[in-house]
């Protein structure tokens, strides 16, 4: 019986430790599928977005959401921590519970309490280890909790720098394109001014490098929202890509080859952040962009003076660029519940433009103290 515990204490603490390895250590995408980590996102986040499907959408909605990626996080370490103390635990229960305690003999309890004393380096007193092998078990313990420590010190900075970085880029966009940001838009601000496309679409490349190598490092990223509720890296990498498929088809006179290079590289990211993320494509839920709207989008750029091409082999080619990312930004915006942009300029604003203060006025209301807790 204790040898079976003990089996099993030590498949459990290899498999924790090896877990926390492969997701705050090992820079680079994970493909095995028993993972406790994956484990844990997929039943989690599965609870929490069935209850957010419940919410009117809106600002509450979008705050409930907000929480689960720092959340989850946190969660995901004490769950890490709680396994490699069971772990350890049950290593000294198998061998003989071989610990000094006050009154009657050592339990199962006595071990963990030991067990999670030793994890913490707390360093109590009142229960030591008699043996040499719980010594041993011990002293193991206690580097295992203290390195578990460092690189969760360690690595919460390099985390939130990660995310500021890529929330820098999708604030900028703002003024570029709008809020929620938008194909149409994005264009018709840049006009004529083809070297100025061709430098954001460029800067844009970068960034989609960056949100794929950080995002498969740390696919807990993704779960992260913006700071404001029609602002969302899906919608910042979404627009950038339909911007890019009409540059590259429609266009004339445009920056074709730097869109090509946008493109390239933010259709991988969306394809792969998709299969991190547990989002696999399935079957189109609707055209985003269906013939009179993309009459309209024609319409309004026209007026700008950005000229899109027609015809049959420009429309075909359009139409298999978009087949090539939609289904993926599709399913990741049903998986992580974030609204795709849409393509009519119409639909963007500005966000620096307004202010929750400014919009009740204008609605007549009056700033109350809800209010600014519902906007802190």
């Amino acid at each position: 019986m204790r040898l079976g515990v003990g089996i099993v204490g030590i498949v459990l603490i290899a498999a924790i430790i090896w877990d926390a390895f492969e997701a705050l250590v090992l820079p680079r995408r994970v493909t095995r599928r028993l993972r406790p980590t994956r484990w844990f996102y997929r039943s989690t986040w599965g609870v929490w977005s069935a209850i957010a499907r419940r919410l009117r959408q809106g600002g509450r909605r979008e705050t409930y959401l907000s929480f689960y990626g720092p959340l989850s996080l946190f969660l995901l370490l004490a769950m890490w921590a709680a396994s490699l103390i069971i772990g350890f635990g049950m290593l000294h229960w198998a061998s003989g519970s071989s610990l000094v305690v006050q009154g009657a003999g050592a339990t199962f309890w006595d071990d963990l309490y030991m067990s999670g004393t030793t994890f913490f380096t707390l360093g109590l007193g009142d229960v030591v280890p008699r043996r040499s092998l719980a010594r041993v078990l011990t002293v193991v313990e206690g580097g295992v909790g203290f390195g578990f420590l460092a690189v969760v010190i360690g690595y919460l900075p390099v985390l939130y720098q990660a995310f500021a970085r890529r929330e820098v880029s999708i604030t900028l966009l703002d003024a570029r394109a709008g809020s929620p940001p938008s194909a149409g838009e994005l264009l018709r601000r840049n006009g004529r001014d083809t070297q100025a496309l061709a430098q954001l679409l460029h800067e844009w490349e970068r960034w989609s490098a960056e949100i794929l190598e950080s995002h498969l490092s740390y696919p807990v990223l993704g779960y992260f929202r913006s700071q404001h509720d029609n602002q969302s890296w899906l919608a910042a990498l979404t627009a950038i890509l339909d911007s890019c498929a009409l540059v590259i088809v429609a266009i004339e006179g445009a920056c074709a080859r730097q869109a090509q290079l946008t493109f390239a590289i933010a259709r991988h990211a969306a394809v792969d952040l998709a299969q991190v993320l547990g989002a696999p494509p399935g079957a189109s839920v609707g055209d985003r962009l269906p013939p009179a709207a993309y009459a309209r989008l024609r319409s309004r750029l026209g007026e700008d003076g950005v000229i899109l091409a027609g015809g049959a082999a420009a429309e075909a080619r359009f139409a298999a660029l978009r087949r090539m990312y939609e289904p993926y930004v599709t399913a990741l915006a049903a998986r992580l519940l974030m609204p795709l942009p849409e393509w009519d300029a119409s639909a963007a604003g500005d966000n620096w433009r307004t202010s929750a203060w400014e919009r009740r006025v204008t609605n007549g209301g009056a700033l109350g103290e809800r209010d600014v807790h519902d906007d802190a």
